[in-house]
């Protein structure tokens, strides 16, 4: 029997454990010090069990750009009652902190909205810091993702990604600068017209530029690449998980274009970006924004938002991304979404949560056609969407024709594999590449060879 002392001792730990101010693991060490030992309590603090459940508000934890420019999360949260929303310290991608806590076997934070699969979801799997949505997520709902997205987000037939925000690569262009160059308002269909245009522009005067591009690789080479060709990709040591080959005939060619747009573009075009670790707030966007440039390659939220600030905003154009004679006419495709953690608590909540968030009307309203705060144009992961606009076009849709041309995108595209290097191996091989992009280096392939070895050898120190 216990005494008095052992009681209260005990409801107070079990009190701190409710509140979160008290990991599982913290608990147990401290009743196992206090030598009460766990019988009768360890069922109640166990991963998943009902008290586990209640012993806090529903934590979700969000990238700050994704409440920037989606105003309507809010309008969620609020259904959520006692929800303790959070912003999450993933600056530049640094999911240092998540690893850290799941190390210790605790979470902060029960779900965490901003994960792009092949970004980081391999790290953290591998880190044991998430687990699949498998047993949280409702049939019909997984179902009714689009193919394409269901198996980006999904690792050894579980979908570790609850995908939210799609994002594909394309091209936009500022119309009232080709017109004044004298060029028809179609967008580029192959990479020559695309080029010979961006020159246009320059020989008329009509922009200070003629065109320009994100200089990260997942942005720029690996969609480009991917106009000529798919299967680009290639498995390196015992992961069956295939890393991007740069030295892909395929991959060249891109190099290749990449270099003749910079000869178009602005001279900071390669310098990283001023926010977010240098992820964001990139020349190109700023060039785009200030009017300064015609042609733009980049994911469809990049023009949408940088235009909205135009003299005319309704000279933006959009299309699909330029492709090569013979080419595979494909682009990059990519969705932000949301991980379990393991060591999270509130699980079928946050699937409760996760469902009315992507399926909210205003988020998808606001995205498309624009609201006050910004214009993301990140489209939604479910068929049932897409089927019911068709069915019955909501009027704000009207006006918005680029919708059907970036949701076919997904037919041709193709998602990055998600290696645990899925996104390191662009940011490790960018400077080396770049050596050719500045004329360092006089061969393509030379300098794409370097950028396959380095990768290959930061991953050999890793195992």
């Amino acid at each position: 029997m216990k005494s008095e002392r052992e009681h209260i001792i005990e409801n107070a730990l079990l009190n701190q454990l409710k509140q979160g101010r008290l990991s599982r693991r913290q608990f147990m060490q401290a009743m196992l010090g206090a030598g009460l030992g766990l019988s009768g309590v360890r069922g109640l603090a166990a991963p998943g069990r009902a008290f586990a459940q209640e012993s806090r508000p529903l934590t979700p934890s969000f990238y700050q750009w994704i409440v920037d420019l989606h105003p309507g999360i809010p309008d969620v949260n609020a259904a959520f009652g006692d929800l303790n929303f959070q912003i999450a310290p993933v600056q530049g991608f640094d999911v240092a902190r998540f690893v850290a806590e799941a190390a210790n076997e605790e979470s902060t934070w029960d779900v965490y909205v901003g994960m792009t699969p092949f970004v980081e979801m391999a790290a953290l799997i591998e880190a044991g810091v998430i687990e699949p949505w498998d047993d949280y997520i409702p049939k019909e709902i997984l179902d009714d993702m689009i193919p394409s997205i269901r198996e980006e987000c999904t690792v050894d037939g579980k979908l570790y990604s609850w995908p939210f925000l799609l994002d594909v690569i394309v091209q936009g262009y500022n119309s009232s600068i080709t017109t004044a160059a004298g060029l028809p308002d179609v967008p580029p269909a192959n990479w020559d017209e695309y080029l010979a245009n961006s020159k246009a522009v320059l020989d008329a005067g009509a922009a200070r530029y003629g065109c320009t591009f994100d200089a990260h690789g997942w942005r720029s080479l690996a969609p480009i690449t991917h106009s000529f060709s798919t299967d680009v990709y290639y498995q390196l040591g015992d992961n069956p998980t295939p890393l991007f080959d740069f030295t892909n005939d395929a991959a060249v060619e891109a190099l290749k274009v990449m270099k003749q747009m910079l000869d178009l573009s602005s001279a900071n075009a390669l310098q990283p970006g001023t926010s977010d670790g240098g992820v964001n707030n990139t020349p190109d966007e700023v060039a785009f924004g200030s009017q300064s440039v015609a042609y733009y390659i980049k994911y469809q939220n990049a023009p949408l938002r940088y235009a909205a600030n135009w003299t005319d905003p309704s000279a933006l154009r959009m299309g699909a991304l330029p492709t090569a004679a013979g080419g595979a006419g494909s682009t990059v495709f990519w969705t932000t979404g949301a991980c379990l953690f393991k060591y999270g608590q509130n699980k079928e909540k946050a699937a409760e949560y996760m469902a009315a968030l992507t399926q909210n009307p205003r988020i998808w309203q606001d995205s498309i056609a624009g609201s006050p705060t910004a214009h993301p144009g990140q489209l939604p992961p479910y068929k049932s969407i897409y089927a019911g606009w068709e069915a019955d076009e909501p009027e704000w849709l009207a006006a918005e024709s680029w919708v059907p041309l970036v949701r076919g995108q997904l037919d041709v595209a193709k998602a990055i594999p998600n290696h645990s290097f899925g996104l390191q191996q662009f940011v490790l091989g960018q400077p080396i590449w770049e050596t050719y992009l500045t004329g360092a280096e006089p061969d393509p392939l030379v300098a794409l060879q370097a950028a396959k070895d380095a990768v290959a050898a930061e991953i050999a120190k890793t195992s």
